[in-house]
């Protein structure tokens, strides 16, 4: 897959776990792509991507935490 297609695939995930009163997360993007936990860095780049592209949006954007992060759709 190349990066647009990463953005994209995040974005339509988004939309997906919004519709469904849910979240986009990395292990729910990892378990989409099915992606293996050793490899959870690699869902946190095309996240980034989506972020980057204004796509996606952090959920709460004064949470400090990143590892339990949770981002919606950007026009949410």
């Amino acid at each position: 897959m190349d990066r647009n297609d990463r953005v994209r695939s995040a974005y339509l995930h988004a939309c997906l776990k919004y519709v469904q009163r849910d979240y986009l997360t990395n292990s729910s993007l990892r378990e989409r792509f099915g992606i293996q936990k050793a490899n959870s860095a690699t869902v946190s780049r095309f996240i980034k991507e989506a972020v980057e592209d204004k796509m996606i949006k952090l959920a709460d954007p004064a949470s400090e935490s990143r590892k339990h992060a949770r981002y919606i759709p950007i026009w949410a």
